[in-house]
C-alpha cells in the first residue's frame, strides 16, 4: 500500500549527507535524484524513502504525531543504526529497547526535527 514516505529539509546538503549515510547501512540505494528530491529503495517493488525541499519554497516543518519507521532485521541492527544516527547529529526520542509484544525499537529526530524509528520484531 505505501509507495514511499517523504520528509522535508531546510538544509539540503546536511540532510542529504545524514540520509545517504543511514540509507547505505540499511542497504538502500538512490533510485531518484532530481536535485531537490532524492528517493532511496532497498529493492524494486518495495516501499521507498525520500527527502525533499518543499516545492512551494516555504520552510519544511515537522508534523506533530507523524513518524517514519524503518523495519530492520535484528535488535543489533536497531542499536547500530540508532548509534549511527546519533553520531550524525540526530536527537534522542527514545533509546533502543524492548517496547513489548516482541517489538524492539529506537526513536530519534533527524537534523530538521522529523521523527524516525528503527525497529524489528523479536
Amino acid at each position: 500500500m505505501i509507495g514511499y514516505a517523504c520528509v522535508g529539509t531546510n538544509d539540503w546538503n546536511r540532510a542529504l549527507g545524514f540520509y545517504d549515510a543511514l540509507m547505505t547501512d540499511l542497504g538502500a540505494k538512490r533510485v531518484m535524484d532530481y536535485g531537490t528530491f532524492v528517493a532511496w529503495k532497498q529493492a524494486e517493488g518495495k516501499p521507498g524513502f525520500a527527502l525533499v525541499q518543499p516545492y512551494n519554497k516555504k520552510p519544511a516543518t515537522v508534523g506533530n504525531g507523524c513518524m517514519v519507521a524503518f523495519e530492520v532485521k535484528s535488535p543489533a541492527q536497531v542499536d547500530a543504526l540508532y548509534k549511527k544516527a546519533m553520531s550524525l547529529g540526530a536527537s534522542d526520542e527514545g533509546p533502543p529497547g524492548d517496547r513489548g509484544d516482541n517489538y524492539y525499537g529506537a526513536y530519534f529526530r533527524d537534523l530538521d526535527g522529523n521523527k524516525l524509528n528503527f525497529h524489528c520484531w523479536t
